[in-house]
């Protein structure tokens, strides 16, 4: 596992925010905490992509850094429960403009492979 700097020094503040919030799933576990309180399970469920041990890396970085507070209830089978910590909701206007960005950004890269497609379809058609 890759070790974090949450306690060195950094060259710009834009490196330590990528330092806390940088890689594949970080920003949408993030994300989906937003709405609030999320248990390990539902997480799962809204990230089927990543491996159960990658989410549980992740977390604890997460966890780590102050982002995000873990909740373990004891008792059988164990609960545990995830949230924003308050430090970790400051990243809200951050991530909806992330979000905003990757909505005009996907719909981007409909238009250039419509593009793409007609320009074929025309260097298809014979003159």
């Amino acid at each position: 596992m890759k070790r974090r700097h949450y306690e060195g020094a950094y060259s710009c503040s834009v490196e330590a925010t990528l330092d806390v919030i940088g890689g594949k799933w970080k920003g949408v576990v993030l994300f989906h905490l937003l709405d609030g309180v999320k248990r390990f399970g539902e997480l799962r469920r809204l990230l089927p992509e990543v491996t159960q041990r990658m989410l549980t890396l992740q977390l604890r970085e997460l966890e780590e850094a102050g982002i995000i507070h873990r909740e373990v209830y004891r008792e059988v089978p164990p609960k545990v429960e995830y949230s924003l910590t308050a430090f970790g909701a400051s990243l809200e206007p951050i991530l909806l403009l992330m979000r905003d960005w990757g909505d005009d950004y996907m719909a981007q890269l409909v238009a250039l492979r419509r593009e793409r497609e007609l320009k074929a379809q025309v260097e298809e058609t014979p003159a």
